[in-house]
């Protein structure tokens, strides 16, 4: 399955006041919608997204890798359809439809609309229960209570089968409170997803403090790692996993693997652990020779542990011979088997440093690596 989101931001949201649409607004050091997008970003299976915006807003966001825009319509059910028919031809299989202003999106509460659909259904959407009493009133006193047995309040990313949510945009004429609402229409079940309280929508000005407190909880985590290892005896090197035919070997307490040690130090980094000395005392003769598989499984599993999971990596070799290119496809499979990323999520690229210093020397090689931890 192919998985696209459409993040919907060409409304002008004047309910929540400031200079600009909330979706520009500055929140935490960003902007709402920079927040949202990587939200999405950060989620291995969506492949590509889209962002529909006012036709004024056309410059505020560069198109780049995985990110298209496209102009939005006359009303929010314009807009969508306008987003769905720029992916028509693409391939898709699978479509999120997500507010903008709903910056605090988190990548679990994706991962279970995607995961309801793979199950099967045609149409998923995170929803909360009603628990408060509801009244009825007339703006000063009550006029009455209201049943909310059965009753929910709506979230986004709402999901769907692509073909399916399309044909029912294109068949639908009018306005409509959300794509739940447009499927309904056309006769489609959509499935209740566990929603999440902190998947709050911007839309008055009180809730841009709430957005900030809970995107500081979301606490994403970089990481960078470096390593060295001379060259001595060997007739082959092991770099990120992959022995590598050459005229001498890496020297090392374990297996010399430059590249995974300075990835598994980038994770502790992002993690404040240290690095692999502090897990994996050089001292201690059990780690002789040991395969560097051990370390970073250790370091991948550490951040489980704390509440992270891996969204990139990338890992630099510096070195003038071997060449790391023909091997490098074979080192992201090595590294996906460990970290378990798809390998179109980690990089492993090799420079020299142009004859110059100890790898211009070949006296050894060194590798840098930095990570993305995200809140699992």
């Amino acid at each position: 399955m192919t998985t696209a989101a459409i993040i919907v931001a060409a409304g002008r949201g004047t309910r929540a006041g400031g200079d600009l649409p909330k979706q520009w607004q500055a929140l935490g050091g960003a902007r709402v919608i920079d927040w949202t997008i990587a939200a999405f970003a950060a989620v291995p299976e969506v492949a590509q997204t889209v962002v529909v915006l006012h036709p004024d807003d056309m410059d505020r966001i560069a198109p780049r890798k995985g990110l298209t825009t496209v102009e939005g319509g006359a009303s929010r059910s314009e807009s969508v359809r306008n987003g769905l028919e720029s992916l028509a031809e693409s391939g898709v299989t699978r479509v999120l439809i997500h507010d903008a202003a709903r910056c605090c999106i988190r990548p679990a509460l994706i991962a279970r609309v995607l995961d309801t659909l793979a199950e099967g259904a045609l149409a998923a959407a995170p929803a909360v229960a009603v628990s408060d009493a509801l009244w009825q009133g007339d703006g000063k006193t009550v006029t009455g209570t209201q049943d909310r047995t059965g009753l929910y309040r709506a979230q986004t990313p709402q999901g769907f089968d692509f073909d399916t949510i399309l044909a029912a945009h294109r068949a639908h004429d009018g306005e409509a409170a959300d794509d739940v609402e447009v499927a309904r229409m056309a006769g489609i079940d959509v499935q209740i997803v566990e929603g999440d309280e902190s998947n709050l929508k911007i839309t008055t000005p009180g809730d841009f403090a709430r957005a900030e407190r809970i995107l500081r909880d979301m606490d994403i985590r970089i990481g960078t790692g470096f390593d060295v290892h001379r060259f001595g005896e060997g007739d082959h090197v092991v770099l990120c996993g992959v022995a590598v035919p050459h005229t001498r070997g890496l020297q090392g307490h374990s297996d010399a693997d430059v590249g995974m040690h300075a990835l598994t130090d980038a994770i502790y980094g992002a993690l404040a652990e240290g690095d692999i000395g502090r897990h994996f005392p050089p001292t201690d003769p059990q780690w002789k020779g040991a395969e560097s598989h051990i370390f970073l499984r250790h370091a991948v599993t550490l951040a489980g542990e704390k509440g992270y999971k891996i969204n990139n990596l990338d890992v630099t070799l510096v070195c003038e011979r071997p060449k790391i290119t023909p091997h490098a496809p074979a080192m992201q499979a090595a590294l996906a088997d460990i970290t378990g990323l798809a390998t179109d999520r980690i990089s492993v690229k090799a420079t020299t440093s142009e004859r110059l210093g100890f790898t211009g020397r070949e006296e050894g090689i060194a590798a840098q690596a930095a990570v993305t931890l995200v809140p699992k």
